[in-house]
């Protein structure tokens, strides 16, 4: 006896009836509106302030300063700008007997910064990169100077150069009457002992650059110079250092911005006068002054300004071109 069974799988699609198109099948509607309104809101506020504020306090107040360096005004009244040209910078370039002892005192500034703490901030991070004992301790302390404010730096050296109970003075016997060295007063010693606070941090910001350049070069590297007999000085000298090259890079722009912006050590130890004129003190004085020249001073600022762009430009230049080529 045969029974009819049923051919069908429970997982068989059901058959449409003929005549009747197939149901669609239907998909659940997503959201429409990923973010809602107090969302939208919430991320104006938090891109449209930061942004007004930039564009505010960097862009506007920079174009300012460029159409201010072509006028003559005295800050009382928008009234009182006067268009006078290229006169401010005429004056500058040759009535002005500050200018060039600052510009030449900042070229001077670059090259100490490049020659004496660079060089050491690199000896110290090849030293740290070899993991000695305490390598975390050393790092610290070199890094400390960085942290503190430059105006904290300043008070600092300002104790130890003190002609009377300074350090300096105190080790060598020059702190008694007729035989005081005044290392902030004297023309010809208060701008290389400014120098020498900022190298004192320049150290370590360079230490901490080199030691993350160190820090990415390959360890086949010094395998493969070991292997074939050369020394540390000359696996640094023909392998570790030409690796090098992009934080080399990054060194040099940042020493040249850093002998451009040198303003709170000089401002904190004599004010930018006797020997240690520099275009930012230059700038300080005449727009906030007692004469308060902000036309003149902005075309200081102007000048600077360009002297800034000539080195960053470049640079930024540089680095798009690797990205693309990334």
């Amino acid at each position: 006896m045969t029974t009819d069974t049923d051919t069908t799988s429970p997982e068989a699609a059901p058959v449409p009836p003929p005549g009747r198109a197939p149901a669609a099948k239907r998909v659940p509607k997503g959201h429409k509106r990923l973010l809602t309104r107090r969302d939208r809101v919430t991320l104006a506020f938090m891109a449209g302030v930061p942004t007004f504020l930039h564009v505010a306090l960097v862009w506007v107040t920079a174009l300012a300063s460029i159409a201010l360096a072509f006028t003559s005004w005295d800050g009382i009244g928008f009234d009182s700008i006067k268009w006078v040209g290229l006169d401010n910078f005429k004056q500058l370039f040759s009535d002005n007997p500050q200018f060039w002892p600052a510009v030449q005192h900042n070229i001077i500034w670059f090259v100490v910064l490049i020659l004496i703490p660079t060089p050491f901030g690199l000896f110290l991070a090849v030293q740290l990169d070899k993991r000695i004992r305490f390598s975390r301790v050393y790092q610290t302390a070199f890094f400390l100077p960085v942290v503190v404010s430059l105006a904290v730096t300043g008070f600092v050296w300002q104790l130890v150069y003190n002609p009377d109970t300074g350090l300096i003075n105190s080790l060598i016997g020059a702190n008694k009457p007729g035989h005081y060295i005044d290392w902030i007063g004297d023309p010809h010693l208060n701008l290389w002992a400014v120098l020498v606070a900022a190298s004192w941090r320049h150290t370590g910001y360079m230490m901490i650059l080199y030691l993350a350049g160190l820090k990415g070069v390959d360890p086949s590297l010094r395998e493969a110079s070991a292997l074939d007999g050369a020394n540390e000085w000359q696996t640094f000298r023909n392998v570790i250092f030409p690796t090098l090259r992009p934080t080399n890079t990054v060194v040099l722009v940042v020493t040249i911005i850093e002998s451009l912006r040198a303003f709170d050590l000089v401002f904190v130890f004599n004010k930018g006068a006797q020997g240690t004129e520099l275009l930012s003190i230059l700038i300080t004085n005449n727009i906030i002054g007692e004469s308060s020249r902000i036309g003149y001073g902005s075309a200081i600022a102007v000048v600077l300004l360009v002297i800034s762009l000539a080195v960053i430009i470049p640079y930024l230049i540089a680095t798009f071109r690797k990205e693309r080529r990334a």
